[in-house]
């Protein structure tokens, strides 16, 4: 995220791990998440601190009822204030009991408040009270206030409007004559007007035209139905509505939260129909899109805009949209590749309108000195970087203003509704090369609340879009504002978001930024609207359009305390996919939150090629710590399904769901398509790093090469979705930073060509989020081993297209249910006295893989093969990786002889 860690973005940062690392074990640090203390990149301060917000420690959650966690004692009196103290008010009596079971059922927080319920004669006028200042009192005999607080009302405004707003159509809606309506939610408010004018007006500073909007007093949506000659205006809301965070009615110019296009820089929202022709590249409603991947055998590269093509000398579009047009470009040639060998699906970073980037290039800040000039362990370059990194045009994007229109950096033109076609060309461009688009979503957050400029929701319904804690404050888990799709109509902003770019721009998949902040519920109706999407009403399959997200546990949400949350046990048996860290944390070793980086793993060392690091542990301490992390390899090598049982290293037969990671079960899904195995992603170090820290420091490039690959096929080989960080197939590093949201092109971009090495050693990373590991930096910044060649960088790439095509043409591998996975996939050397460690044996169907993490070759003896004709799968054996040519099997013995450092997969003949 931006915002950074999400998320787990993902993904907090390090100030947050302390405080919240017993509820986040090892999940990623949300992406791109700043400490707490820090704005997100370009942010003005937010006025969501606690410390400037009154306090609303009362929630009305219905029409009928108020919470608040004071007693009401004898003699006193408690009543609703709404438009000042000596003002009107609505009368509240005590609840004998308090919240009633379904009350505490829906606000499960909330269940030992007291309960104090509106006097029926007052219930005409809660939809007058709800829009004025709001002040609960508990008053004694003499009218005296003993007590008072500010109210909490997104429960009262869904009770009031939510089910009727909820098919509601917002934003611009153009009728068949080519007329607009306009249409904003905005209960709250005493009074919306539009305001118009011509795109380019507002530069000359010519005042613009203010039509009046209507309400509708049945749904709280204002309403304005336009000329055909509104086509192309910009315009705004102006919003008169009750601020709570200045105490006052205040009257906000805003944009559109429901924008489907926008003037530069998000100034204006534009009266644009995305249906108009000139906004469709050529044949766009005839694209012809790769064959759907249903999610279980997705192989995803997960790819940001700028770094894809912003360092590529053969692109004409650096860093732009365009970029994925250029069939010629080096960058372009390297996806129809991975596509060729089985890649299904590109995740872009988000790709909304982001709020820490500069859209014109004049405007964007670039480094003011030579980075290519310093030592490769030098702080020069960082803080070269640091000195423009909030002005300049580089930014991972969890960081939303408008979810629904594309990004305008990215565009070459991002005044106006250009950046409309150039996406549906970039999205033309790669379903040409053979791959269908991810997008990824952070509707878990905003960039700023209250009256910040950037605020767009809660200046229009102020204190509605954000989840808030028992104080009325913001809450910020989640590093920036968190949102709250549990209330009805930021659920519905969710789901018709997500509809739009699926419908709009033919978006073949989301991945649901820190999605355990959703509730599952969301999620679900997220899936449930984009199944009712047809080709022949909407032009797409929805049907066919894949989900999944980040499913960690933690913060005010933790533990279901508000809601069922879409976390990861949450969502097994929907078919929604969640980033499984378990696998992943014992391939690498450790987890995100360590200290000293050098904890090693399965494919770093442990044990078999142990470091200096005392971390580790004695002898013992690691080869029992490998064993362990064996068998969360192979509950990954499943699907993390919950129920497969196995014998693990202990000789114990178990289920994936009670083998152990870090307190929870390392298995939780239902069915191996609802977890995403992976070994790195845009979050903490890249794979490559990650290995620098951990593998010894004499080992080799080429043996860093080979584990590489090994690590990315656990993830590659198992049963399920798999995704990868764009250019780990290449040894992508990025010069060990941790957290590279902020660090700009000069640590972030992706190197093509071999000779531009693959981003290591371009100086130690950026003091913000890594100084506390340049200690164990600087020294490995200089060591030439940490340095590939283009041997290295093209031979892991090819031996990794390998294992992708054997994924790609092995039924073995795509097994669609819990019972065919427990039929045909075992682990036949585990649990006994033939287990190696440092060696796991995975058997599929008539397919056998060895993962040799160990230095040596080893000859693995398997129980139940001797007799059978085993042979090296014949893409390994006419492909690129000389070694694992040397495997070899014994039909005899049943032994399998494998290099170490190596994957080797054996097919029975």
């Amino acid at each position: 995220m931006n915002h950074r860690a999400t998320a787990v973005r993902g993904a907090l940062a390090t100030a947050l791990a302390g405080a919240l690392l017993a509820s986040l074990a090892s999940a990623p640090a949300p992406a791109g998440t700043p400490a707490p203390a820090t704005a997100p990149a370009g942010a003005v301060p937010s006025e969501t601190a606690a410390a400037r917000e009154p306090e609303a420690a009362a929630q009305w959650i219905d029409r009928r009822t108020v919470a608040w966690d004071v007693p009401a004692p004898s003699g006193t009196r408690t009543r609703l204030d709404y438009g000042g103290p000596d003002g009107p008010h609505l009368r509240l009596t005590p609840a004998p009991g308090g919240l009633t079971d379904a009350q505490r059922a829906r606000y499960p927080h909330l269940k030992d408040h007291a309960a104090f319920t509106v006097h029926p004669g007052d219930l005409a006028r809660v939809p007058a009270a709800v829009r004025g200042r709001l002040v609960v009192t508990q008053r004694a005999a003499d009218g005296a206030v003993r007590k008072s607080t500010g109210v909490q009302v997104p429960g009262v405004l869904d009770d009031l409007y939510g089910t009727r707003a909820a098919d509601a159509a917002l934003g611009p809606v153009f009728a068949p004559d080519g007329r607009p309506t306009l249409a904003v939610w905005a209960p709250t408010a005493h009074r919306v007007a539009l305001e118009l004018e011509d795109a380019n007006a507002g530069k000359a500073g010519a005042a613009p035209e203010t039509v009046r909007m209507r309400r509708d007093d049945a749904t709280g949506v204002w309403r304005v139905r336009g000329e055909r000659a509104w086509r192309g205006k910009a315009y705004r809301f102006r919003v008169e509505v009750w601020a709570p965070s200045l105490r006052r009615t205040v009257t906000n110019r805003v944009t559109d939260p429901y924008a489907t296009a926008l003037t530069v820089d998000s100034r204006r929202s534009l009266v644009t129909d995305l249906s108009d022709s000139r906004l469709a590249p050529r044949g766009w409603d005839r694209l012809r899109k790769p064959a759907a991947t249903p999610l279980r055998d997705a192989r995803i590269q997960e790819l940001h805009v700028r770094d894809f093509s912003v360092a590529d000398a053969t692109s004409h579009h650096p860093g732009r949209y365009a970029a994925f047009t250029e069939r010629g470009s080096d960058g372009m040639r390297k996806l129809r590749e991975l596509a060729r060998a089985g890649t299904s699906y590109v995740h872009l970073l988000p790709t909304f309108d982001i709020a820490s980037i500069p859209e014109r290039p004049r405007d964007q800040a670039r480094p003011g000195c030579d980075l290519g000039a310093s030592p490769a362990d030098s702080a020069a370059q960082q803080e070269c970087v640091g000195a423009v990194r909030d002005q300049d045009a580089y930014n991972w994007g969890y960081d939303p203003l408008h979810y629904t229109v594309p990004e305008g950096s990215y565009a070459s033109d991002p005044d106006g509704p250009g950046r409309t076609r150039e996406y549906r060309e970039m999205v033309r461009g790669l379903n040409g090369a053979g791959l269908r688009v991810v997008q990824d979503v952070v509707y878990n957050h905003t960039v700023a609340a209250g009256q910040d400029p950037r605020s767009v929701l809660d200046r229009i319904v102020p204190g509605y879009y954000h989840r808030l804690l028992e104080d009325g404050s913001v809450a910020t888990s989640t590093c920036c504002a968190n949102t709250a799709p549990e209330h009805a109509m930021m659920g519905k902003l969710v789901v018709d978001s997500v509809v739009t770019w699926a419908r709009e721009y033919k978006i073949d998949g989301f991945r649901f930024d820190l999605m355990g902040h959703h509730p599952k519920a969301n999620i679900q109706a997220v899936r449930a609207a984009l199944d009712r999407l047809t080709p022949a009403r909407d032009g797409v399959d929805g049907k066919r359009v894949v989900l999944y997200g980040e499913g960690w546990d933690f913060g005010e949400v933790a533990g279901d305390a508000r809601f069922p949350q879409a976390t990861q046990a949450n969502m097994a048996g929907t078919g929604v996919a969640t980033f499984s860290d378990r696998a992943r944390d014992a391939v690498r070793g450790g987890g995100p939150f360590d200290e000293d980086p050098r904890v090693q793993g399965f494919a770093s060392g442990l044990w078999t090629d142990p470091n200096s690091s005392a971390a580790n542990g004695s002898r013992a301490e690691q080869r029992a710590r490998l064993l362990h992390y064996q068998d969360l390899i192979a509950v990954g090598l499943t699907g993390s399904l919950a129920d497969f049982t196995f014998t693990d290293s202990g000789g114990r037969r178990v289920r994936g769901a009670d083998v152990d990671y870090n307190g929870a079960p390392a298995g939780y899904t239902a069915s191996p398509e609802e977890a995403v195995a992976y070994a790195d992603a845009h979050d903490n170090e890249t794979l490559y790093d990650a290995l620098a820290y951990k593998l010894p420091v004499g080992t080799s490039a080429a043996d860093r090469a080979r584990m590489q690959v090994l690590a990315l096929g656990t993830a590659v080989l198992s049963q399920g979705p798999a995704l990868s960080q764009a250019g780990s197939e290449r040894l992508r590093s990025k010069s060990l930073d941790r957290n590279s949201f902020d660090s700009g092109d000069w640590f972030n971009a992706l190197h093509w060509d071999c000779r531009s090495g693959n981003g290591f050693g371009r100086g130690l990373p950026p003091a913000w989020d890594n100084e506390d590991k340049w200690p164990y930096a600087r020294p490995l910044l200089t060591t030439p081993a940490l340095t590939p060649s283009c041997t290295e960088i093209d031979g892991a790439s090819a031996a990794y297209r390998d294992l992708l095509r054997i994924r790609a043409t092995e039924d073995a591998f795509s097994l669609d249910s819990a019972a065919e996975v427990q039929r045909k996939v075992s682990f036949p050397v585990s649990g006994g006295p033939a287990q190696t460690p440092g060696v796991v044996v995975l058997r599929a169907g008539d397919l056998l893989v060895v993962f040799n993490a160990t230095p040596d070759r080893h000859t693995q003896r398997v129980p139940g093969t001797a007799g059978t004709s085993y042979a090296l799968h014949p893409v390994q054996a006419g492909g690129a990786d000389r070694t694992v040519k040397s495997a070899s099997y014994d039909v005899g013995s049943g032994e399998f002889a494998v290099p170490g450092r190596t994957v080797a997969v054996f097919r029975a003949r």
